[in-house]
């Protein structure tokens, strides 16, 4: 349900970015729940850039520990999406109770 923004003295109260959220020392805003897709899609592309580099390194071998190599990149990297969704959809649960919690 979305609300209307608030005013303050005619001044709109804006929302602090990421990097503002980052740097609090007081802790009050939490910056994770920001940065979830930012952290999925990095953990998706280094899953990516090892399975490659894997599979480069099976081709220098020979061409049968190439395939072989390629086989168990593709293997591997359908897991490792798996098990990167998986933490992140936990972590967002984790973030969605605790806001649920704090609310009054």
């Amino acid at each position: 349900m979305a609300t209307m923004p608030s005013y303050v003295e005619h001044q709109a109260v804006r929302e602090k970015g990421t990097f503002e959220i980052v740097m609090d020392f007081s802790f009050q805003r939490m910056a994770t729940p920001r940065m979830l897709k930012m952290l999925y899609g990095l953990h998706l592309l280094l899953g990516l850039i090892v399975a490659i580099g894997f599979t480069f390194n099976g081709f220098k071998t020979t061409t049968a520990d190439g395939l072989l190599a390629l086989i168990e990149s593709v293997a591997a990297l359908c897991l490792w999406v798996i098990y990167c969704r998986v933490v992140v959809e936990l972590l967002a649960v984790i973030f969605r109770i605790g806001a649920a919690l704090t609310r009054e």
